[in-house]
């Protein structure tokens, strides 16, 4: 069966948003601390997401731009 790169990534991307949604609503339902404290870690967990999501599209970014040129020659 044949997979295409660009398929690929975007499934990539919607798996790694699927799981930390639910990530997420697993640590709200399970989290024993006060809201505050539920609070304070929630946002440090979206912003570690945030990076890393970041880091993995500036990598599909760099391959798409590598696949770009070894098409042209």
């Amino acid at each position: 069966m044949y997979y295409d790169e660009d398929s690929s990534a975007v499934s990539f991307i919607a798996g790694m948003f699927l799981g930390a949604l639910v990530g997420v609503s697993v640590t709200l339902l399970a989290a024993p601390q006060s809201g505050k404290r539920t609070r304070k870690r929630l946002v440090r967990a979206v912003s570690t997401a945030r990076d890393a999501a970041g880091d993995r599209w500036e990598d599909l970014a760099d391959q798409v731009q590598a696949g770009k040129k070894r098409i042209r020659l």
